[in-house]
């Protein structure tokens, strides 16, 4: 038999050290209900809709894994003055996501292209009925009211697509008019009497 190194009962010594220091230390506990936890600010709670931004493209819905997205929509006419003939646009009737199916993988947020879904770090909206869980497009845009501010951009990153924009146009007339203007000298009769060239 192998013999043991060390005191017998040695492991239940260093045990309880632990629990001892540990039982020392100040509890970081969260009381939960009572207190609102402090969440990250990219944290991912519920889904939130902009349905003035919404042009029914569908890419949402597509795009989603779970196929958890419902939408429906109808067409309008829109006379536009000047135009030859009215356009139509689509007019979002029916927005629905089934959050008993979502999987919170941010897919449809991040192919919106024109910024009608936001995460919103509300996470407390659980249901006793799974059917409870699909929220129409008015129970979406109540969420938009949580939806925190976007964070400033940095002052050493490339500035944003919008400002270079704007900054180009706004240099744009200053450089043109102290650019010289050359005058080109209209061609006229060769030197040996010939047509110029």
């Amino acid at each position: 038999m192998s013999e043991r190194s060390g005191i017998p009962g040695e492991g239940l010594v260093k045990g309880l050290a632990v629990t001892l220091k540990t039982m020392t230390r100040r509890s970081t506990t969260q009381q939960y209900p009572d207190v609102a936890p402090e969440l990250p600010p990219r944290s991912r709670g519920v889904i939130a809709l902009l349905a003035e931004n919404c042009t029914v493209c569908m890419l949402c819905a597509r795009e989603c894994p779970d196929w958890c997205i419902y939408i429906d929509s109808h067409k309008e006419e829109v006379a536009v003055p000047g135009a030859a003939r009215p356009r139509q646009r689509n007019v979002l009737d029916k927005f629905d996501i089934d959050f008993s199916l979502c999987m919170y993988c941010g897919i449809c947020v991040e192919v919106c292209p024109f910024d009608a879904l936001y995460w919103s770090p509300e996470f407390e909206y659980a249901e006793y009925d799974i059917k409870d869980l699909l929220h129409d497009k008015d129970h979406l845009g109540e969420w938009m009211a949580t939806v925190p501010p976007p964070p400033a951009h940095d002052r050493n990153g490339e500035p944003a697509k919008e400002e270079a924009t704007a900054a180009r146009k706004a240099a744009a007339p200053s450089s043109s008019a102290a650019r010289p203007t050359v005058v080109r000298p209209e061609p006229g009769p060769a030197p040996d009497g010939g047509t110029p060239a």
